[in-house]
């Protein structure tokens, strides 16, 4: 989803496989952008896997992560922003504070379903 704090912006779906940037909009808040267009918010569903380049060495120490990681776009249930990622690790932590700057890629959307295909082995018998 797209913060509270970003409505006042033009804003459109994130699409997978598309590369965004942490962005400090005019308002003072943080959301994704797409690189080049820092004037439209970028939003993304909850539970959406993503996956995060360029965390600060401040925040890898912190968070026990590297600089490079996959997440899940989370609800946050406390704060005054809502919008934030889940590490691996069961770390929480909020767009705002994770800064201006990472590189953010689009995985999986949330809901999609996962394509499973399974091969059935057809025995033939000859008399």
């Amino acid at each position: 989803m797209c913060d509270y704090s970003l409505e006042m912006y033009a804003s459109r779906p994130a699409r997978e496989s598309e590369k965004y940037v942490t962005t400090r909009f005019p308002s003072g808040s943080i959301g994704l952008a797409a690189p080049g267009d820092c004037t439209t918010a970028v939003c993304v569903q909850y539970d959406t896997r993503l996956k995060l380049e360029g965390i600060s060495s401040d925040l890898q120490t912190r968070l026990g992560v590297k600089p490079g990681e996959q997440v899940v776009f989370a609800r946050l249930e406390h704060g005054a922003y809502r919008d934030g990622v889940k590490f691996e690790n069961g770390k929480e932590i909020s767009l705002q504070l994770l800064g201006s700057g990472v590189g953010v890629t689009l995985v999986e959307l949330a809901g999609k379903p996962q394509v499973v295909r399974e091969h059935h082995d057809v025995l033939e018998t000859i008399d």
